[in-house]
């Protein structure tokens, strides 16, 4: 009795994760992609500098998330190439004496994408949009308040994208 259920110990170990695998969950078609490029984000809209703060927040996600390792240009997997598409400023607060006086906002990013094959641009592997939102106060430098939450959202968007391509959803 005592020697059976030792020996029913191992089996319960063995069994609790039979549904657990090592290594990545990437989409199928993207099994073979180990290092991606990423190029300048295009800029669509009229943010200065918003390009270069995509650019960064989308490396910064790929290299955190570890599924794919970056690369350069010419030797890598992959090419993701990325548009910012939009801003957008929506108010959520307005002030009590006038409401047409915001005192809290909302803004909103997408950035539209393709990741390409490495060796044959006209192969596209994924494609998608992803977004990203921040919320940020108004001050007397509107434009000073807009600047220091875009980094924020961008991040955000930023992740969802890597999301994406590393899980498929």
């Amino acid at each position: 009795m005592r020697l059976s259920f030792l020996a029913a110990i191992p089996a319960l170990f063995l069994v609790s994760c039979a549904g657990y695998q090592l290594g990545g969950v990437k989409p199928a078609s993207l099994a073979n992609v180990k290092t991606i490029a990423i190029p300048m984000v295009a800029n669509e809209t009229q943010h200065p500098r918003a390009e270069a703060i995509a650019t960064s927040a989308i490396a910064a996600a790929l290299t955190q998330d570890g599924t794919y390792k970056l690369g350069s240009t010419g030797n890598a997997d992959a090419v993701l190439e990325a548009r910012l598409t939009s801003i957008e400023y929506t108010s959520i607060r307005g002030s009590r004496l006038d409401s047409l006086l915001p005192e809290e906002l909302h803004n909103r990013v997408t950035i539209s994408w393709e990741l390409k094959d490495g060796t044959d641009r006209t192969k596209v592997l994924a494609s998608g949009r992803s977004s990203g939102r921040s919320q940020l106060f108004v001050d007397p430098n509107l434009q000073t308040a807009r600047n220091n939450a875009l980094p924020d959202a961008l991040e955000r968007a930023g992740e969802s994208l890597v999301s994406t391509l590393a899980t498929g959803y």
